[in-house]
């Protein structure tokens, strides 16, 4: 089964908004989230959410995770302090490098979204067999 990956690094707050953060940083972000965006109560998403991200097909994660280093280390004074900063404003993680692995296969069979697309792709709908 075909394996697509890609590396991100995102700072999460419940209070502080990704165009608040970039403020702080300098650093324009790849792909934002905006908190309760899709659905006020409960909160969907949870968190503000600022990324930047690598997807460049056919390299392997380690190289992934280098092209996201480089465009960070510039500023690696000012995303420590802001990590911090946003650590002591709420729960959970502030700051994460994440490594995302997926088949687009099973992506398709299930009716996930593609991650480098806002539409889904294939639905299928799972029953549960009744006795």
């Amino acid at each position: 089964m075909p394996l697509n990956q890609y590396v991100y690094f995102a700072l999460s707050s419940e209070r502080t908004t990704a165009k608040e953060m970039a403020a702080v940083l300098g650093i324009e972000p790849d792909e934002t989230t905006v908190r309760a965006s899709r659905l006020a109560e409960p909160s969907m998403p949870v968190c503000h959410r600022r990324k930047i991200v690598c997807r460049a097909p056919g390299l392997r994660v380690d190289e992934q995770v280098a092209q996201i280093l480089d465009r960070l280390r510039p500023q690696v004074g000012r995303i420590a302090e802001l990590a911090r900063q946003l650590a002591q404003e709420g729960e959970g993680d502030s700051a994460v490098l994440q490594v995302v692995r997926y088949s687009t296969m099973a992506q398709r069979a299930w009716g996930f979204r593609d991650p480098r697309s806002s539409r889904p792709t294939f639905r299928r709908r799972v029953h549960a067999h009744r006795p």
